[in-house]
């Protein structure tokens, strides 16, 4: 049904094949849109070039259920609840 298909990278200009496997994964998940970037080009967009990251910013806030500190990857809001690490895992097991 899927046939290899050659496209050209909008930001290097190289060619790539966009493989009847990976066409095949885009039609089950829905996906319309053909890549418009090569596998170099879409890595090193999104920060893979093998260089690794700082450290993440973590946000204090106070733990909507035992009123502990909990440290997380994101800026609480204050209509939401957060929990520390181990209400989380508490709340997750339920």
């Amino acid at each position: 049904m899927f046939q290899d298909k050659v496209l050209v990278c909008q930001d290097c200009g190289e060619e790539f094949v966009f493989t009847a496997g990976e066409q095949e994964f885009y039609a089950e998940k829905g996906f319309e849109n053909e890549p418009k970037r090569c596998r170099t080009c879409r890595q090193n967009r999104q920060g893979r070039s093998g260089v690794a990251r700082g450290p993440r910013e973590m946000h204090s806030a106070v733990c909507a259920s035992c009123g502990g500190e909990a440290l997380v990857p994101f800026k609480p809001v204050t209509d939401r609840p957060v929990y520390c690490q181990e209400c989380f895992n508490r709340q997750k097991a339920l």
